[in-house]
């Protein structure tokens, strides 16, 4: 597994076309903080939240909406450890690049950093 930055991230993104970003975070927290928007790009974030307590329904949610087990996914959660946990899942599940954001969507520990204080593009998803 590979780990990037969210500055690092939106590059491979631009930069790979195949490559999918999957936000893990919560709807509330679309609605609240915001949510990626790769549309400059030509791209839209996949949205498949990621829980402790649900586990084993990111499977069949995943392997639905991402069938190439070989293109880049790129895992973003609030922090960093959420997606990372996700991203795990999904090496479980036979998806052979796999990238977390270690900075998140708005890292609260330390400076900020993560996607949304980098000044990178998001927008905010209703509930």
């Amino acid at each position: 597994m590979k780990n990037l930055s969210a500055t690092q991230a939106w590059d491979f993104l631009q930069n790979h076309a195949d490559a999918v970003l999957i936000d893990v975070r919560t709807p509330p927290e679309w609605a609240s903080v915001g949510f990626p928007d790769l549309s400059s790009i030509g791209k839209e974030a996949l949205a498949i939240t990621w829980t402790m307590e649900e586990a084993e329904a990111f499977d069949p949610i995943l392997l639905d909406a991402v069938k190439n087990k070989e293109i880049p996914l790129l895992f973003i959660c609030r922090s960093g450890q959420r997606s990372l946990r996700a991203a795990m899942q999904a090496e479980n599940c036979g998806y052979q690049n796999v990238i977390n954001i270690t900075d998140g969507f708005e890292d609260r520990h330390g400076p900020a950093t993560g996607w949304r204080a980098s000044g990178l593009p998001f927008i905010v998803r209703p509930l």
